[in-house]
């Protein structure tokens, strides 16, 4: 058991890209909070893996539970390390499941790791890199899911956000494939409108999930994309039926819902 201090305080290291910490919660003896420059990043429980605390990683988690039949391993790439709270939940809903991680942070995933040290089970691999850089240099169809969750701070970067990346991401997946990417935003949605508007551009199936209120623009909020290369490949009816269930209820956003959403924006390109 920790020091009290430790407790409050949690375990501080500096990373590459700023300071870290991971905080302890003290209502669950696994659960963990990572924050960089103290804005908050993930969420894990070490002990349960499949307690997602945060909305966005709830979203994607519907996703990953839709898109295959229950327990059916995956190959997984991930854009975007944290405390490994997704692959973590791969691993546990899904194993056998081949995941990459993609961190750009070599320091901040080594003190995740020691603090909080991945399943030795879990086939979880990881490489230290630029996202857009990594996506570029792998191999077409690799990958049945891909999950983005790339932040500067509390902002997605521009390099992860544009009609070239977006291409790049759908040439990594193989047939049946899916897309999983979370964006923060706020009214009145323009950032998410575009990225919607990008990803229609390599993608048939766009869909994203979303709370009614963040729509009406009364709050900052999450929003997750999923993305499919096939016509009619998401399972909306299932994702929306989570999300109505949520103790966070959240709407599912397609087809004519999202025309309408997104009509006047336009793609974002930055060649």
């Amino acid at each position: 058991m920790g020091s009290w201090r430790e407790i409050i305080d949690g375990i501080a290291e500096d990373a590459d890209f700023g300071a870290a910490r991971l905080l302890r919660d003290p209502r669950r003896k696994g659960g963990w909070t990572l924050l960089v420059e103290e804005v908050q990043q993930s969420y894990v429980d070490v002990h349960d893996p499949t307690h997602l605390y945060f909305e966005y990683t709830r979203r994607i988690g519907s996703v990953v539970d839709t898109m295959a039949p229950a327990g059916a391993s995956l190959r997984v790439l991930h854009l975007g390390g944290g405390a490994f709270t997704m692959p973590r939940y791969l691993a546990a809903t899904r194993p056998g499941s081949a995941q990459l991680v993609v961190e750009r942070d070599r320091r901040l995933a080594a003190f995740v790791q020691r603090v909080l040290p991945l399943p030795e089970e879990a086939e979880i691999a990881l490489t230290i890199g630029d996202a857009r850089e990594t996506v570029a240099g792998l191999d077409s169809g690799a990958y049945d899911l891909v999950i983005g969750d790339v932040y500067d701070a509390a902002q997605m970067p521009e390099s992860v956000s544009d009609v070239t990346f977006a291409a790049e991401v759908a040439r990594l997946l193989a047939p049946g494939g899916v897309y999983a990417v979370n964006v923060a935003d706020l009214a009145p949605l323009a950032f998410s409108r575009g990225q919607a508007a990008t990803l229609r551009t390599a993608f048939a199936d766009v869909c994203l999930i979303v709370r009614p209120e963040l729509l009406r623009g009364r709050r900052f909020g999450n929003v997750v994309f999923a993305a499919a290369t096939e016509p009619d490949r998401l399972p909306i009816g299932r994702l929306a039926a989570i999300a109505g269930r949520d103790r966070q209820p959240a709407q599912v956003v397609s087809g004519a819902g999202l025309d309408l959403l997104t009509e006047g924006a336009e793609p974002v390109r930055l060649e």
